[in-house]
């Protein structure tokens, strides 16, 4: 799923490209995206601002009215410098159409979960904000009183948009290791000083990954949008050396998602149970790094 990073750039690179530009035409190849009522008149409309709300993507007309978009897990923009551009078969979802080129919202897989809203000037875009504070504007204050609201994993917490905006499963399995906090601690456990470990850990995790897919896209359109990066300290490196200490990364495997982490770096040197491998190997589990060695 894209997350702050990748939407933030979405949203520069939409901006550099839309802002000021009169959008000629909106077109649907999957009906089910479109969340709300297509305007009548929405041809003809100025983009004057495009911005972000938590992990939605909004346009702003000049009359007031606006258009946000969510990418979810598997939905990507791609933008053709060409007016009417045709939508990508079997994956193209919506087109937006302007002077300068044309705006793309595909969608891999057979699941769609991505989607369009449309509102009027009596409507703010802001509604659809999920409630969680942004992690790059949030005081030490404000987060300790969000992190202490309620007692849940780390993880969770994280990945909760009713709590923090814009983090997901990728960027979460970074600011932890960069806390070196467990993703299993509960946060009604974390003191002060690892709730202000946590907090810088979350706004240099997600300033610094901004500056590097800046500079990777060097103005251009951002192709690349994956939770799977190289330079990633733990995220999607099982197996691998931990960069700061040298231990090979671990994981927990539920459903589609994995959580990555160093067993020395964050849990003290032990190996978090897999829900469904441990209880494949239950006494032969290693529980800890020396465990994993002998093995």
């Amino acid at each position: 799923m894209p997350e702050l990073p990748d939407v933030e750039l979405y949203v520069e690179a939409l901006a550099s490209r839309v802002e000021g530009a009169v959008l000629s035409g909106f077109r649907v190849a999957s009906p089910g995206v479109v969340r709300t009522l297509i305007p009548d008149d929405l041809a003809g409309r100025t983009v004057n601002r495009v911005s972000r709300v938590a992990k939605r993507i909004v346009l702003h007309f000049g009359d007031g009215s606006w258009c946000a978009i969510h990418l979810m897990v598997a939905g990507r923009l791609r933008w053709v410098g060409r007016p009417g551009a045709s939508l990508p078969r079997r994956v193209g979802l919506a087109a937006w159409d302007f002077s300068e080129g044309t705006l793309l919202l595909t969608e891999q897989g057979t699941v769609r979960r991505a989607g369009v809203w449309f509102g009027s000037h009596d409507d703010d875009p802001a509604a659809l904000h999920p409630g969680g504070v942004e992690p790059l504007e949030v005081g030490l204050e404000e987060f300790a009183r969000v992190i202490r609201s309620e007692n849940r994993t780390l993880k969770r917490l994280l990945c909760d948009q009713r709590l923090v905006a814009g983090i997901g499963n990728a960027y979460s399995d970074e600011i932890l290791w960069r806390a070196c906090l467990s993703p299993t601690a509960r946060s009604g456990s974390l003191d002060d000083a690892s709730i202000a470990s946590l907090w810088r850990a979350i706004r240099e995790v997600l300033a610094e990954w901004l500056d590097r897919l800046r500079a990777e896209t060097g103005g251009g359109w951002p192709t690349k949008v994956t939770a799977f990066r190289p330079g990633m300290a733990v995220h999607g490196r099982y197996g691998q050396p931990c960069p700061r200490c040298g231990t090979p990364i671990q994981r927990i495997v539920y459903a589609s998602n994995q959580t990555n982490y160093c067993p020395v770096c964050q849990t003290g040197g032990r190996v978090l149970a897999d829900r469904a491998l441990s209880r494949l190997l239950r006494d032969e589990w290693p529980r800890r790094v020396e465990d994993l060695e002998g093995l």
